[in-house]
């Protein structure tokens, strides 16, 4: 049987896959990224998984995997392969796809982790069938994946899709990034943890913990929660008018309130759209298991651009 490697790595943790050709998952396993131990460490857990990968999938079906797809946050130079930054991997300007591709003799793919996702999301999730659409994953932080017609477009130097550093309170919170009023410093799971914390007064609060005061009719929860609803709003407001996309599809972990989320989100975003058609809202449908069937979808592609170019 074909099959290929998919491999997400995130800060803390990795998931891979073996992916079938009908993009199914075979096997799955998880390890952690061993960051505490440096950004070599990192490397040698992300090349050992891949290859413990490889000698399972020669196990279980007889023969190697035809290709292997990863995912990783940070900055990445899609064409050449390299990872330049991704602070929370301690990696600078490193050649992944080389690495990879070196230490299991297989074509590699890699991209960037929310365009992976999105990738996934668009070709067999929620926007199965739609020509385009913007996957916009709220959780640490915002990103976006700007998908047309199949495939998710990485912008001219790597960096389309990030709508989390679009401003839109002027006179915000200082955001990482060194503007002010960023999305992601308002809309992002964690910002909406933060601010419930301050208006509970309770130190550990999360996004979680508001949602279901704003489900218990918490006014404090409603205020923060309504912020933070107007905040995202006129984030996809300004992606709706420069994109024109068919599909808004929201994932992360403050898509998990569900209609808490999406009722208001949507009023707000339809009150605030005048000439532009207004598109559908829908939640992510694959969960935290995006990156690996993208990831997977990757590795396919690639070994399917191979064949063209034969």
């Amino acid at each position: 049987m074909k099959y290929v490697i998919a491999l997400d790595v995130g800060g803390t943790g990795m998931k891979a896959a073996l992916v079938g050709p009908d993009g199914g998952l075979l096997h799955e396993a998880r390890r952690p990224t061993d960051r505490g131990r440096g950004p070599a460490a990192v490397t040698a857990a992300v090349l050992g998984f891949a290859a413990d990968l490889a000698r399972a999938g020669a196990e279980r079906y007889g023969r190697a995997p035809a290709a292997a797809g990863v995912a990783v946050p940070g900055i990445l130079d899609e064409p050449a392969g390299v990872v330049r930054f991704a602070s929370n991997l301690g990696w600078t300007d490193l050649p992944l796809r080389d690495l990879l591709a070196e230490h299991l003799g297989l074509p590699v793919a890699l991209s960037h982790d929310v365009r992976t996702g999105g990738l996934a999301e668009g070709r067999i999730g929620a926007g199965a069938g739609v020509d385009r659409f913007l996957f916009v994953p709220l959780g640490t932080g915002i990103a976006g994946a700007i998908g047309i017609d199949g495939r998710v477009e990485a912008g001219a130097h790597g960096g389309a899709g990030e709508i989390g550093h679009v401003v839109v309170r002027p006179d915000g919170p200082a955001c990482g990034c060194g503007q002010r009023g960023c999305l992601e410093t308002l809309a992002s799971a964690s910002a909406v943890g933060r601010a419930w914390a301050r208006a509970s007064g309770d130190a550990t609060a999360t996004a979680a913990d508001a949602a279901r005061a704003v489900v218990a009719g918490d006014p404090r929860a409603v205020a923060v929660w309504q912020e933070a609803v107007d905040a995202l709003a006129a984030g996809l407001v300004t992606a709706v008018t420069l994109l024109d996309p068919r599909t808004l599809i929201i994932g992360g972990g403050l898509a998990e309130a569900g209609d808490t989320l999406f009722t208001p989100l949507r009023r707000a975003v339809a009150a605030a759209l005048t000439f532009q058609r207004t598109p559908l809202i829908v939640p992510a449908a694959l969960g935290d298991a995006a990156g690996c069937l993208g990831a997977g979808l990757l590795a396919w592609d690639l070994l399917s651009a191979e064949v063209a170019t034969r």
